[in-house]
């Protein structure tokens, strides 16, 4: 039977604000598409509002620099331009806000590289359309420099190189349209790793990464809806995220503290959700279809038989010693449909502290402030050998609906599969994790557990490494004991 780590989770509060347009029903329908259906605001100028003059190009950015902090301005109706120059760009000041009447876009025509910049705080955008910006990779067009405090509402923001936007600490980000921008809907990454209390609420996220920056640099992981590196601390909910070219959701490197709910997620290329090398998570309440059909067929056409997931957690798990709401990684409540395959609970033996064979080369644990120290000798005994290594542990995967329909082509055998594994250590000489250690310790000693799930389809199960498939029966008893009270095609369990 696992242990309910559920019980330890601390009440996540919910936000006093209701999304503009939710994503998700009760039935996980999506119920309000956002982009093409702003809201009509800001018809008219707010008194005390300087108007912007739509005649006069780059009258924002003047205007913006001759008034004192905390000015709002007023768009009218039309197409807005800044100066004519890569670096033409509003710089605000604390507590600007900047309203868009209907119909007022502000446009780069394929000149200026960001819209908003420089790291004023309490800045607020509503009712504006953003686009034809030329951001260069990894870097955004609006809140180009993190600010702190930024609230982007009621929004649309497209056809964008780079991202649509970057994120600072206590970013809002609500009822907004991320579309069709090159690599990101938003990159949320700062240099010093200072993002806390990012709310992103009610938007959808739509058709990025058009850039295709996976083909374009293999193996850089710069691509996504909504990328998040080293955040501590977001609430994503009620979001319809769909038909990324890539993965909708990616938190890569030391993030931790997400609350991924009632979200409406499908029609990705790669994953809905990958969560990898972080920390504290639940995800719960969402509506996950058809993702990963393109990058998992495309994987299985070439032999590949590793168990490509809709939600992959890489190296990842629950932490008590991280403080977060919870210390657990808690997926539970969310409905799977026609997916290229479930869940899949991965540690790379290789990959740990000051390894070569760890992509993110300069970072190091949470629980280890010098990398350094991750070496023979040290590394061998206690704390090191556990502190080194980001581990998948404490995972309890339950309460889930899994559907899965087995005549999609190119299947093979290889989609509708679930999997908890890691490889057989080999690399660099000097690791203590070579041979079968970290497969022995992810499947019966981390305390990753599946409970309680309802499947319907003919599901196959993979656990220690990629030779090994089980049958639901053998998935349940000895020596993998996982999906205790599950029932499979409406058969119920007996518990």
């Amino acid at each position: 039977m696992p242990r309910l780590h559920s019980a330890l989770v601390v009440l996540l509060v919910a936000a006093s604000v209701v999304p503009v347009f939710p994503a998700a029903a009760a039935d996980g329908t999506a119920t309000g598409a956002v982009c093409d259906n702003q809201p009509a605001l800001h018809a008219q100028a707010p008194p005390g509002a300087v108007a912007v003059d739509l005649a006069v190009e780059g009258d924002l950015s003047v205007k913006t620099q001759a008034s004192p902090p905390g000015t709002t301005f007023w768009l009218p109706p039309g197409t807005h331009r800044l100066a004519p120059d890569q670096y033409g760009q509003v710089i605000p000041k604390d507590g600007d806000v900047y309203l868009g009447a209907p119909g007022a876009v502000l446009d780069g025509r394929g000149v200026n590289r960001a819209a908003f910049t420089q790291q004023a705080k309490d800045v607020v955008i509503r009712g504006l359309t953003i686009q034809n910006f030329v951001a260069p990779q990894d870097q955004g067009v609006v809140n180009h420099d993190s600010g702190e405090h930024w609230v982007i509402e009621n929004t649309t923001i497209q056809h964008n190189t780079g991202a649509a936007l970057m994120a600072g600490a206590r970013q809002v980000v609500r009822a907004s349209c991320l579309r069709d921008n090159g690599q990101y809907g938003m990159n949320a990454y700062r240099p010093d790793n200072a993002i806390t209390g990012l709310l992103v609420e009610g938007n959808e996220i739509t058709g990025n990464n058009v850039d295709d920056w996976e083909t374009r640099n293999p193996g850089c992981g710069c691509s996504g809806g909504i990328k998040f590196w080293a955040v501590n601390g977001a609430d994503v909910r009620g979001n319809w995220i769909h038909h990324n070219h890539g993965v909708g959701l990616w938190a890569d490197t030391n993030d931790n503290d997400f609350l991924i709910e009632d979200n409406v997620i499908e029609d990705n290329d790669a994953e809905a959700i990958f969560y990898e090398i972080s920390y504290n998570v639940v995800i719960r309440h969402n509506a996950i279809r058809r993702n990963n059909v393109v990058a998992g067929s495309r994987r299985a056409s070439r032999g590949d038989n590793f168990p490509s997931a809709s939600v992959y957690l890489s190296e990842s798990g629950g932490e008590p010693r991280v403080p977060a709401r919870t210390d657990v990684i808690d997926i539970y409540g969310n409905t799977f449909e026609d997916n290229w395959s479930g869940i899949t609970l991965w540690e790379n033996a290789d990959r740990f502290c000051n390894s070569p064979a760890n992509t993110s080369t300069a970072t190091c644990t949470k629980l280890v402030a010098d990398r350094t120290r991750c070496a023979a000798p040290g590394i061998e005994s206690a704390p090191l050998y556990d502190d080194c290594r980001w581990k998948t542990q404490r995972v309890e995967i339950h309460s889930n609906t899994f559907r899965f329909d087995p005549a999609r082509p190119g299947c093979a055998g290889l989609c509708g599969r679930m999997a908890v594994l890691s490889n057989y250590g080999t690399y660099p000489a000097w690791s203590p994790y070579r041979g079968t250690l970290v497969q022995e310790a992810i499947t019966h000693d981390q305390d990753n557990y599946w409970y309680s799930n309802d499947y319907f389809g003919p599901w196959a199960f993979v656990a220690g490494d990629t030779s090994r498939t089980l049958t639901a029966a053998q998935w349940q008893n000895d020596p993998w004991n996982q999906d205790d009270c599950a029932s499979f095609d409406g058969v119920t369990p007996n518990c």
